[in-house]
């Protein structure tokens, strides 16, 4: 009788999980989604990448094939939407510049989905994705601050505008709270696709002393770490670890942005059927949405922890990071 009884549970058990599996398949199988890319375009070793990062994961978990389209200039944002749209169920764009393309696209396909990196398009079939850079930027501010010899610290922007600006205000305030007296240098390149420009601009902050250069510009941020190989001096990588891209080990670390975690967080929502149009996500530290990385250890220990404490800080809101440099002008350093 026992047997029986321990026969019909296992029995049980495995038809419920084939039915699970089944019924999991089966929401997963109809479900399709695609990424439209900025102009930095895939093999940014940085945004772009880190975003197709969280497709790739979704494809793995649901085992669905994701589309992708690739933008060579901001005119071709629009149209590329509306071709990712009349193919797929969810159209996620990646790029602060894509919101009035976004916007529109949403208009004219009401029915369809969509997602947003880095902007707001208040629409009632898109779901936003905004991040704290500047948080994650502080902590490698901190960083490049208790590293530094010569007192000279560069950061390097891509197109000068106010998502860039909040990696460049918290960049700042972590330098100014561990060391008030270094000099840091301010260049932007103007783009996000041409790692010539950001080597140009890496070496001449160097011949001005920098000795450790943060780089928030896209694809040109390659040329940052190219002349930091070639010149000795130590760059900060952006988005994802870039470790891998110095052939001399001269990346001192990166600040990690989980653009990865915004796109599949909203692919999930859609697979789950938990899509909220009209919402906006903001992931910073306490979400683990930015960060920084250390892949090529290169951060003693004693910086590190360092680190930790301020990291703790602005978690628990004993220190609100400035998110502009209006915000920069008025915030106080803290000494930890």
């Amino acid at each position: 009788m026992l047997k029986r009884a321990l026969v019909l549970v296992l029995v049980l058990a495995l038809m419920l999980t084939m039915f699970t599996a089944c019924g999991q398949k089966q929401a997963t199988a109809n479900v399709t989604f695609g990424m439209v890319t900025d102009t930095g375009g895939l093999g940014d070793k940085s945004f772009n990448d880190s975003a197709w990062a969280g497709f790739q994961k979704a494809e793995k978990e649901y085992g669905v094939k994701p589309t992708i389209l690739q933008s060579t200039k901001q005119e071709d944002y629009e149209p590329n939407l509306g071709a990712m749209a009349q193919k797929t169920d969810l159209t996620i764009a990646v790029g602060f510049l894509f919101e009035n393309a976004m916007k529109a696209a949403a208009d004219q396909y009401p029915d369809k989905k969509f997602g947003v990196i880095d902007t707001v398009a208040d629409k009632p079939n898109v779901t936003s994705v905004l991040f704290k850079e500047h948080e994650g930027s502080f902590l490698v501010g901190v960083i490049a601050a208790l590293t530094t010899k010569t007192n000279v610290i560069g950061f390097i922007g891509g197109m000068e505008l106010e998502v860039i600006k909040k990696f460049e205000a918290g960049f700042k305030a972590g330098v100014m709270s561990v060391n008030p007296n270094a000099t840091i240098l301010v260049d932007y390149t103007g783009d996000f696709g041409k790692a010539d420009l950001g080597k140009e601009l890496a070496i001449k902050q160097y011949t001005q002393n920098a000795d450790v250069i943060f780089h928030a510009s896209g694809a040109c941020g390659i040329g940052v770490i190219q002349a930091a190989d070639e010149k000795g001096f130590w760059a900060i990588g952006v988005d994802q670890d870039q470790s891998k891209e110095s052939k001399n080990n001269k990346v001192l670390c990166s600040m990690i942005k989980r653009v990865d975690t915004g796109t599949y967080t909203v692919i999930k929502s859609l697979v789950d059927g938990k899509f909220e149009g009209g919402k906006t996500i903001v992931l910073g530290l306490k979400e683990e949405g930015v960060g920084y990385s250390d892949n090529g250890k290169n951060v003693p220990k004693d910086i590190a922890e360092k680190t930790e404490a301020y990291r703790k800080a602005i978690i628990d809101g004993k220190i609100v990071v400035p998110a502009t440099i209006d915000e920069l002008s008025k915030f106080k350093p803290v000494q930890l």
